[in-house]
């Protein structure tokens, strides 16, 4: 009988200490970089690890007035905003016909983005490169947007659809007897039903295409409209890299994402959880 009472606070230390053991493997590293943008170079090397001597905000100081970081942040506010929009509005288009579609017709397309999932982006470069190329939108945010739609779009279809999935197909059946067009019963039940997937789709995209380094050093070459993730490369050199302004590149690319996340972390919960359990 003791050692049944025993084992549940056993286990309840065990899963303290495996999250106090995550939450150090997260905090460790970003508490590293954290600390290492306000050191000089000189400092970093001989105290790598250690509190900064002082907290110098040169590092930052240069990256707004020098570096025209500000000019990469609206570039890549800008492509990760356009392509969010047009990825929920093609995908949420798609995933409704998914879901109104029976039989092989809706298995054909949803394997058919089920498979752009599998393939990783890296095989499809040249071919892409070459249809951009062909369009004249390489060096452009214009093909930026538009390769970061097709390439995150399967996501969000995969998301979308297992959500609409979940729902009654007696609800759309009864607005169609009412007179309902499929555009009005698209707008006015299934979208607004479907408003927590849609933001959890939004929430975590947002990441992707705010952290995507790939396709835009594959297509951008003009230092105006480079996005942060590849601004930051600038300061790798090839005999010398400046790691503490590099840093401070860093925890000002990604405070935006935490921020958002901190924010609308409800919204990405309920959007994970609301297919679950089939309505």
């Amino acid at each position: 009988m003791n050692q049944l009472k025993q084992e549940p606070a056993a286990l309840k230390l065990t899963r303290k200490l495996a999250i106090v053991l995550f939450a150090l493997l997260i905090l460790v590293p970003v508490s590293i970089v954290v600390l290492a943008s306000f050191k000089q170079m000189t400092e970093l090397f001989m105290n790598p690890l250690g509190w900064p001597k002082t907290f110098s905000w040169s590092n930052y100081q240069e990256m707004f007035f020098e570096q025209s970081i500000g000019k990469y942040f609206m570039n890549s506010v800008i492509v990760t905003s356009t392509t969010i929009v047009g990825i929920l509005f093609f995908s949420s288009l798609l995933a409704y016909a998914i879901f109104r579609f029976s039989g092989w017709k809706s298995a054909v397309l949803y394997g058919l983005f089920a498979a752009g999932m599998m393939v990783p982006p890296q095989v499809n470069m040249i071919p892409i490169y070459s249809v951009v190329s062909d369009l004249n939108l390489t060096n452009s945010l214009t093909g930026l947007i538009a390769v970061s739609i097709s390439i995150f779009m399967p996501v969000s279809v995969f998301i979308l659809a297992g959500f609409m999935n979940s729902l009654s197909r007696e609800m759309v059946e009864a607005a169609a007897i009412d007179g309902a067009s499929e555009w009005r019963t698209y707008l006015r039940i299934i979208l607004p039903i479907s408003m927590p997937s849609i933001s959890a789709s939004a929430i975590f995209l947002s990441v992707m295409v705010w952290n995507d380094l790939l396709f835009p050093l594959l297509l951008i070459n003009s230092n105006e409209i480079k996005t942060l993730p590849l601004a930051l490369l600038q300061f790798q050199g090839e005999f010398m890299t400046n790691f503490p302004m590099i840093f401070a590149g860093v925890i000002i690319a990604s405070a935006p994402m935490v921020f958002a996340y901190v924010l609308l972390q409800r919204f990405f919960v309920e959007g994970v959880t609301a297919g679950s359990v089939k309505g």
